[in-house]
């Protein structure tokens, strides 16, 4: 469980101005804010990433994107996805969404969770949840049945899908480089809509090391989406799972050969039903022949051949 004051303090410092000292960060395509601890590591002299947190107790830092999110409307799709690290022990990270205005009730957070409270029932030291308007999970999953360990230091990618269609939330997670899974790793049904209606959300990921921990979070990059769906369609499949870019673009070269086989079938058919309307209109009648046979005997000539044949003298001695 990340805890509940840190949900909360997430969910007020989203709507807050940034202060003269935060640092602005360029993750494509979105501008990100940098609140509290959270500041930008340079590698060879280039901003790299960030860390959400200073290696010492009682840091707490934020990432804000500073323009808002509007859900208004049944069929409105959200996708995010961020890359980042955990190190050391402490409560993890937490993606918040919450409304402007709200105090807390109104928020919807997944929390990549690094500790365990047993009173709301967390499964261990390493599991995803999604969190609506409280501290405990509404839905959670034990990552070790994935094979992953999120304070391992390891580089992991993070999927949050929601779509208006479906009113589903999805949470995917894969080691970096690893394509998209197919299958969400936690999800819960939620209309997005309904809780927040016309009113404007902003979107934040944050992290905080208690008195004991020193915790070190790092964010590599961050994307985010909102996107209208047509009416009747879903940016999901009949089966509800997403498909990644590559898997898009590893279907791009059997559609163009399925073309092309159709088409080249389609030339085929047309030039048989061609040929076969010739064969039957326009071929010449066998009178045409050039190998006719006459119809009458009449039209055939007999010539006499005369064959000399010269006489042997020795028969006439016999």
């Amino acid at each position: 469980m990340v805890s509940f004051s840190l949900f909360i303090l997430c969910s007020l410092i989203l709507l807050v101005q940034p202060s003269s000292s935060t640092q602005p960060l360029n993750f494509e395509p979105d501008n990100i804010e940098l609140l509290g601890d959270a500041h930008v590591v340079a590698v060879n002299d280039a901003p790299s990433h960030v860390h959400l947190t200073h290696p010492t107790p009682s840091s707490f830092g934020l990432l804000r994107r500073p323009h808002p999110l509007f859900f208004a409307g049944s069929t409105t799709n959200f996708s995010t996805e961020f890359s980042f690290s955990i190190s050391g022990d402490g409560s993890g990270l937490l993606l918040v969404l919450t409304a402007a205005g709200g105090n807390g009730s109104d928020s919807v957070a997944v929390e990549f969770d690094t500790s365990k409270d047993d009173n709301v029932g967390d499964p261990n030291l390493n599991h995803v949840g999604i969190d609506v308007g409280s501290h405990m999970s509404v839905a959670v999953v034990n990552v070790s049945d994935v094979n992953l360990v999120l304070n391992s230091g390891e580089k992991l990618n993070a999927w949050v899908d929601y779509n208006g269609g479906y009113k589903v939330l999805e949470v995917r997670l894969s080691k970096w480089g690893d394509q998209k899974p197919s299958d969400p790793i936690v999800s819960h049904e939620i209309d997005f809509s309904k809780l927040w209606g016309e009113n404007p959300v902003f979107a934040g990921i944050s992290s905080s090391n208690s008195a004991l921990s020193v915790q070190v979070v790092s964010i590599y990059s961050w994307r985010l989406s909102l996107k209208k769906a047509s009416h009747g369609l879903h940016s999901l499949s009949a089966d509800r799972h997403d498909l990644s870019e590559d898997e898009h673009r590893r279907l791009c070269p059997l559609t163009v050969l399925a073309g092309v086989i159709f088409g080249t079938g389609c030339v085929a058919l047309v030039t048989f039903v061609v040929l076969f309307m010739w064969v039957i209109f326009f071929q010449k009648g066998p009178e045409e022949s050039l190998a006719r046979i006459p119809d009458h005997t009449s039209d055939i000539k007999y010539e006499r051949i005369d064959v000399a044949v010269d006489k042997n003298p020795h028969d006439d001695e016999s």
